[in-house]
């Protein structure tokens, strides 16, 4: 059937409740509007899924929510599962709550026990829950930072990390799997208490999930001493953050925490922002006039699931509050974990610290520095945890640090994603460490730039929404995989890497060898000058990202150098 011919389908089942037809007459005369919703089913991918809230295969809706749910279902009854059950968060988005329970009534109507937290949660708090209880399987219902019209669902497995192989591929065969919507079970909530197929959880696993992260804590003796000094400026960004990060950070000690009235309460209109994400600058406007006011030592945002985070530091030199990139503040907690672990305790001979291959080289130098193994994986924090399930399964390797650019990163062992909360509680420890040292921790960052190398990095997101869209990025992605350039912004191409293709061929040699990781439409250039860039899709949103990365002299040569490849991306993208 085309797109016209499912539309009519959804309007005349009696499946479809008369809300969604009442959403879909109301496009009848607007083709485009019905193909952009019907010409295709909103993708199941690696990630779980994301999309447009609304009526329609393509939208997330209750509908496309019970699809997803019944085929990840029939994976874990296959598995003979079933009797672990699976926990279930949700975000401050709309529709969040609906879909959480869609997805419960789902699984208890196929048998699955679901334990649904009776309001929102962070998402590293759910990892932690899927460990803490048992179970098979954790479903997120959020979409991160996307804008307001976003939702999502994102799958984890029984490790508390998102799905990897081969649990990812066996859920999205099983949910392609189901063709007939008549197929797609649920039940009466009422129905499902009774037979306990369905509970709430909450405050129990709150207390458990806060005190993992306060066992992290390295120096209570720098909280101790200058924890009541320190001025805290947060921004849960009208998200899930709000309750977990100032507690924990009462709890610990910090006293001067100044949460953003105005961005306090979850909302999912996100009314006082167009774009949720700490990565924006717009996101820290209301909480640099808050800091300014507070004279703040530090600023810092959490993004609506609460597993990203962005940071603002004084420069008590200028008065000035200067932005941490997600790269900056990796680095800076990887050299403050591993530094005071090995003072403290001494470092394991196996020791880790993990990045992604988008990652800055800023983490090698660290590592090198501190003579730890650093191991590179594919973009995604579930790499991560993979790898954290490998040293806990095999018994080699010590996990000390993994993050990501793109504003996440991990401290101790509790979950498998990205925690913006234990990340906010150790920042804040670090910021109390350096003080006692008469240090800022924009100090710490010129001090560890200083010792290994002024690394800059930077990413450009291209986006390109709708079919042409997709198939715009599809073009880019053949033709610098076909063509690959010889030099780029004056630096000449050593080697290229094809993720897709499973491929890293020497530019002088043309000798080629594998990338050692799983396959991943990604490509990647290693250039002369400690240069590199790094192109992909995204796997949540409309857009082709460019990630780049420089090592200069100082920060003024960095940043020229930085500039440079960010012109010669954009005209690169211009010419295609």
């Amino acid at each position: 059937m085309d797109y016209r011919d499912i539309y009519k389908e959804w309007l005349s089942n009696p499946y479809f409740d008369e809300d969604t037809k009442k959403e879909l007459q109301d496009i009848a005369d607007n083709d485009n509007e019905i193909k952009e919703r019907f010409y295709m089913d909103l993708e199941f991918g690696t990630a779980g899924l994301r999309g447009i809230i609304g009526a329609g295969t393509n939208r997330m809706n209750i509908y496309t929510v019970r699809k997803a749910t019944q085929g990840l279902a029939n994976y874990i009854n296959k598995a003979g599962k079933a009797s672990q059950g699976v926990a279930i968060a949700f975000d401050s988005r709309h529709m969040s709550p609906e879909f959480a329970d869609e997805a419960a009534l789902c699984l208890a109507a196929n048998g699955i026990k679901a334990y649904v937290f009776e309001s929102l949660r962070p998402t590293p708090e759910l990892s932690f829950a899927v460990r803490e209880l048992g179970c098979v399987a954790g479903i997120n219902v959020t979409a991160s930072h996307n804008p307001p019209e976003y939702n999502g669902y994102k799958v984890y497995w029984e490790d508390g990390a998102q799905i990897t192989p081969p649990h990812d591929t066996g859920i999205m065969d099983e949910v392609k799997a189901v063709t007939d919507w008549n197929t797609v079970k649920t039940m009466e909530k009422e129905a499902a208490k009774e037979k306990d197929l369905y509970e709430n959880i909450g405050a129990a696993i709150d207390d458990k999930y806060i005190e993992e992260l306060k066992k992290q804590v390295i120096h209570w003796d720098s909280i101790k001493e200058v924890g009541k000094d320190l001025k805290i400026v947060y921004t849960p960004l009208h998200g899930t953050g709000n309750i977990p990060a100032r507690r924990v950070l009462k709890e610990i000690g910090f006293e001067n925490v100044y949460v953003v009235p105005e961005q306090e309460l979850p909302d999912g209109d996100f009314p006082t922002v167009s774009y949720p994400n700490p990565e924006a600058a717009e996101a820290f406007e209301l909480a640099l006039k808050l800091a300014k006011e507070k004279d703040a030592d530090l600023v810092l945002a959490t993004d609506p699931d609460a597993d990203r985070l962005g940071v603002y530091v004084k420069d008590t030199k200028s008065g000035e509050y200067i932005t941490l990139t997600g790269n900056m503040s990796g680095c800076l907690l990887a050299d403050y974990e591993i530094s005071q672990k090995k003072a403290t305790q001494g470092l394991p001979a196996d020791g880790k610290l993990i990045k992604t291959i988008v990652t800055s080289n800023l983490a090698d130098a660290i590592a090198k520095d501190y003579g730890v193994d650093l191991i590179e994986v594919l973009t995604g924090f579930k790499y991560i945890g993979q790898q954290i399930l490998n040293f806990e399964t095999t018994g080699k390797g010590t996990y000390l640090f993994g993050f990501e650019e793109s504003y996440g990163c991990l401290i101790g062992t509790h979950a498998r994603d990205k925690d913006a909360i234990v990340a906010t509680m150790a920042l804040c420890e670090a910021a109390a460490y350096y003080k006692t040292q008469n240090m800022t921790l924009w100090d710490a960052m010129l001090a560890l730039y200083e010792r290994v190398g002024y690394y800059k990095d930077g990413v450009q997101a291209v986006t390109m929404k709708g079919i042409e869209g997709l198939a715009k990025i599809q073009e880019i992605m053949t033709t610098l995989r076909e063509n690959p350039p010889k030099e780029f912004c004056g630096h000449k191409v050593l080697s290229f890497r094809d993720y897709q293709k499973d491929i890293i061929t020497d530019a002088a040699t043309g000798e080629t060898k594998p990338t050692g990781l799983p396959k991943s439409n990604v490509l990647y250039f290693d250039m002369s000058d400690n240069v590199w860039m790094c192109v992909r899709p995204s796997g949540t949103e409309p857009k082709v990202k460019f990630y780049y990365g420089v090592v200069g002299t100082s920060l003024e040569d960095a940043d020229a150098k930085s500039e440079a490849m960010a012109k010669a991306v954009s005209d690169m993208v211009a010419a295609m």
